[in-house]
Protein backbone atom coordinates (compact mmCIF):
# COMPACT_ATOMS: atom_id res chain seq x y z
CA UNK A 1 0.00 0.00 0.00
CA UNK A 2 1.50 3.74 -1.13
CA UNK A 3 1.81 6.54 1.74
CA UNK A 4 -0.94 8.77 2.04
CA UNK A 5 0.04 12.68 2.28
CA UNK A 6 -2.63 15.21 3.52
CA UNK A 7 -1.78 18.33 2.79
CA UNK A 8 -2.90 21.62 5.29
CA UNK A 9 -3.51 24.91 5.04
CA UNK A 10 -0.89 26.68 7.11
CA UNK A 11 1.37 28.42 5.31
CA UNK A 12 4.97 26.61 3.77
CA UNK A 13 8.07 28.58 2.93
CA UNK A 14 10.50 26.18 1.92
CA UNK A 15 8.70 24.62 -1.17
CA UNK A 16 11.68 22.84 -2.69
CA UNK A 17 12.35 20.82 0.58
CA UNK A 18 8.63 19.74 0.90
CA UNK A 19 8.83 18.57 -3.10
CA UNK A 20 11.80 16.51 -2.29
CA UNK A 21 9.47 14.73 0.65
CA UNK A 22 7.20 13.52 -2.11
CA UNK A 23 7.02 10.37 -3.60
CA UNK A 24 5.59 9.82 -7.00
CA UNK A 25 3.34 7.44 -6.05
CA UNK A 26 1.68 9.26 -3.22
CA UNK A 27 -1.82 9.22 -2.38
CA UNK A 28 -2.66 13.15 -2.11
CA UNK A 29 -5.24 14.57 -0.67
CA UNK A 30 -6.17 18.24 -0.17
CA UNK A 31 -7.92 19.88 2.39
CA UNK A 32 -9.73 23.12 1.32
CA UNK A 33 -7.47 26.03 1.90
CA UNK A 34 -4.57 23.96 0.91
CA UNK A 35 -5.54 24.18 -2.79
CA UNK A 36 -3.21 27.57 -2.84
CA UNK A 37 -0.53 25.59 -2.00
CA UNK A 38 -0.93 23.39 -5.42
CA UNK A 39 1.03 25.14 -8.00
CA UNK A 40 4.34 25.69 -5.71
CA UNK A 41 3.72 21.97 -4.71
CA UNK A 42 4.08 20.63 -9.05
CA UNK A 43 1.28 18.14 -7.36
CA UNK A 44 -1.92 17.53 -8.25
CA UNK A 45 -4.47 15.71 -5.61
CA UNK A 46 -6.07 12.53 -5.91
CA UNK A 47 -8.78 13.76 -3.54
CA UNK A 48 -9.78 16.79 -2.28
CA UNK A 49 -11.71 17.39 1.05
CA UNK A 50 -12.95 20.71 2.85
CA UNK A 51 -15.90 22.81 3.98
CA UNK A 52 -14.67 25.44 1.49
CA UNK A 53 -15.16 27.74 4.91
CA UNK A 54 -12.11 29.45 3.64
CA UNK A 55 -11.13 29.02 -0.07
CA UNK A 56 -13.46 28.84 -2.73
CA UNK A 57 -14.33 25.16 -4.04
CA UNK A 58 -12.65 25.01 -7.39
CA UNK A 59 -14.41 22.55 -8.97
CA UNK A 60 -11.64 20.65 -10.44
CA UNK A 61 -11.66 17.50 -12.17
CA UNK A 62 -10.86 15.54 -8.75
CA UNK A 63 -12.79 13.27 -6.19
CA UNK A 64 -13.88 15.82 -3.62
CA UNK A 65 -15.96 15.41 -0.67
CA UNK A 66 -17.67 18.59 0.31
CA UNK A 67 -17.85 18.47 3.84
CA UNK A 68 -20.09 20.88 6.18
CA UNK A 69 -19.60 23.45 7.89
CA UNK A 70 -20.17 22.75 11.87
CA UNK A 71 -18.86 19.48 12.34
CA UNK A 72 -16.58 17.65 15.35
CA UNK A 73 -13.92 16.83 12.49
CA UNK A 74 -11.29 19.47 11.01
CA UNK A 75 -10.97 18.80 7.60
CA UNK A 76 -7.19 17.59 8.14
CA UNK A 77 -8.82 14.97 10.34
CA UNK A 78 -11.73 14.10 7.82
CA UNK A 79 -8.93 13.55 5.46
CA UNK A 80 -7.05 11.05 7.96
CA UNK A 81 -9.72 9.37 8.82
CA UNK A 82 -11.06 8.89 5.43
CA UNK A 83 -7.77 7.61 3.95
CA UNK A 84 -7.47 5.03 6.34
CA UNK A 85 -10.86 3.97 5.51
CA UNK A 86 -9.73 3.54 2.10
CA UNK A 87 -6.80 1.46 3.33
CA UNK A 88 -3.92 3.35 4.49
CA UNK A 89 -1.58 2.81 6.71
CA UNK A 90 1.36 5.06 6.39
CA UNK A 91 1.02 8.78 6.47
CA UNK A 92 2.68 12.00 5.68
CA UNK A 93 1.17 15.55 7.19
CA UNK A 94 2.27 18.45 5.78
CA UNK A 95 0.88 22.17 5.79
CA UNK A 96 -0.44 20.95 9.49
CA UNK A 97 1.45 22.96 11.86
CA UNK A 98 1.84 27.32 11.44
CA UNK A 99 0.20 30.49 13.45
CA UNK A 100 -3.15 28.45 14.03
CA UNK A 101 -1.96 27.17 17.70
CA UNK A 102 -5.82 25.43 18.24
CA UNK A 103 -5.18 23.80 14.68
CA UNK A 104 -1.68 22.96 15.32
CA UNK A 105 -2.12 21.40 18.50
CA UNK A 106 -5.15 19.40 16.95
CA UNK A 107 -3.12 17.97 13.98
CA UNK A 108 -0.19 16.75 16.09
CA UNK A 109 -2.32 15.19 17.85
CA UNK A 110 -3.36 12.97 14.38
CA UNK A 111 -0.16 11.55 15.27
CA UNK A 112 -1.27 9.98 18.71
CA UNK A 113 -4.76 8.66 17.11
CA UNK A 114 -2.61 6.61 14.44
CA UNK A 115 0.33 5.69 16.70
CA UNK A 116 -3.00 4.20 19.15
CA UNK A 117 -4.22 2.34 15.69
CA UNK A 118 -0.94 0.57 15.18
CA UNK A 119 -0.29 3.00 11.66
CA UNK A 120 2.85 5.32 11.48
CA UNK A 121 2.36 9.23 10.96
CA UNK A 122 4.92 11.81 10.21
CA UNK A 123 4.72 15.81 10.53
CA UNK A 124 7.13 17.82 8.50
CA UNK A 125 7.05 21.77 8.31
CA UNK A 126 10.01 23.57 6.88
CA UNK A 127 12.21 23.33 9.95
CA UNK A 128 11.14 19.90 11.58
CA UNK A 129 9.92 16.36 11.11
CA UNK A 130 7.61 15.41 13.90
CA UNK A 131 6.57 11.72 15.20
CA UNK A 132 5.80 9.58 17.94
CA UNK A 133 7.78 7.16 19.79
CA UNK A 134 6.45 4.26 21.58
CA UNK A 135 6.64 0.69 21.52
CA UNK A 136 9.14 0.86 18.67
CA UNK A 137 12.97 2.32 19.16
CA UNK A 138 13.59 5.81 16.98
CA UNK A 139 16.55 7.10 15.00
CA UNK A 140 17.84 10.04 15.05
CA UNK A 141 20.38 11.00 12.49
CA UNK A 142 23.54 13.45 13.07
CA UNK A 143 22.92 16.21 10.17
CA UNK A 144 20.08 17.14 12.43
CA UNK A 145 20.69 20.38 14.49
CA UNK A 146 18.68 19.19 17.40
CA UNK A 147 16.04 16.84 18.83
CA UNK A 148 13.61 17.30 21.59
CA UNK A 149 11.41 14.40 23.35
CA UNK A 150 8.02 15.99 24.04
CA UNK A 151 4.84 14.11 26.23
CA UNK A 152 1.70 15.34 25.26
CA UNK A 153 -0.09 12.60 26.99
CA UNK A 154 0.20 10.70 29.99
CA UNK A 155 3.35 9.86 32.01
CA UNK A 156 6.40 8.38 29.24
CA UNK A 157 8.32 5.63 31.92
CA UNK A 158 11.35 4.00 30.93
CA UNK A 159 12.84 6.72 28.50
CA UNK A 160 16.10 6.11 27.23
CA UNK A 161 18.44 8.02 25.19
CA UNK A 162 21.88 7.28 23.47
CA UNK A 163 24.35 8.54 21.46
CA UNK A 164 23.14 11.86 22.33
CA UNK A 165 25.00 14.81 24.14
CA UNK A 166 22.42 14.17 26.83
CA UNK A 167 21.79 11.11 27.04
CA UNK A 168 19.08 9.18 29.52
CA UNK A 169 18.42 5.55 31.06
CA UNK A 170 15.30 4.20 32.33
CA UNK A 171 13.53 7.95 32.86
CA UNK A 172 10.61 9.44 33.52
CA UNK A 173 8.73 12.37 31.22
CA UNK A 174 5.99 14.22 32.79
CA UNK A 175 3.23 16.51 30.56
CA UNK A 176 4.38 18.91 33.49
CA UNK A 177 8.08 18.94 32.99
CA UNK A 178 9.57 19.05 29.40
CA UNK A 179 13.26 18.54 30.24
CA UNK A 180 13.95 16.83 27.21
CA UNK A 181 14.06 19.87 25.09
CA UNK A 182 17.14 20.98 22.09
CA UNK A 183 19.52 17.82 22.65
CA UNK A 184 21.97 17.02 20.13
CA UNK A 185 23.33 13.65 18.46
CA UNK A 186 27.05 13.27 18.86
CA UNK A 187 28.89 14.07 15.81
CA UNK A 188 29.24 10.36 13.53
CA UNK A 189 26.36 8.66 15.28
CA UNK A 190 22.96 7.79 15.25
CA UNK A 191 20.56 8.97 18.55
CA UNK A 192 18.53 5.91 19.12
CA UNK A 193 15.60 6.52 21.77
CA UNK A 194 13.34 4.19 23.38
CA UNK A 195 10.17 4.08 25.70
CA UNK A 196 9.61 1.08 27.77
CA UNK A 197 5.62 2.84 28.72
CA UNK A 198 3.51 6.03 27.11
CA UNK A 199 4.63 7.74 24.12
CA UNK A 200 6.39 10.70 23.56
CA UNK A 201 6.57 12.93 20.26
CA UNK A 202 10.00 13.35 19.04
CA UNK A 203 10.97 16.79 16.90
CA UNK A 204 14.19 16.72 15.10
CA UNK A 205 14.60 20.25 13.92
CA UNK A 206 17.21 20.77 10.90
CA UNK A 207 20.13 23.40 10.89
CA UNK A 208 18.01 26.01 9.50
CA UNK A 209 15.31 26.34 12.48
CA UNK A 210 17.44 27.39 15.12
CA UNK A 211 15.36 29.85 16.39
CA UNK A 212 15.00 29.39 20.20
CA UNK A 213 12.42 31.02 22.48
Amino acid sequence: MKRCVVVGGADINNYEYIRDCLCEDDYIVFCDSVLKHMDSLGVKPNLIVGDFDSYENPNLDVETIVLPCEKDDTDTVFAVKEAIRRGFDEFLLIGVVGARLDHTLGNVSILLYLDSIGKRGIIIDDYSKIEVVSDKPAYIEDFYAFFSLLNITGVAKGVTIRNAKYPLENAEITCEYQYAVSNEVLCGNVAEVTVKNGKLLLVKTFANGLNQV
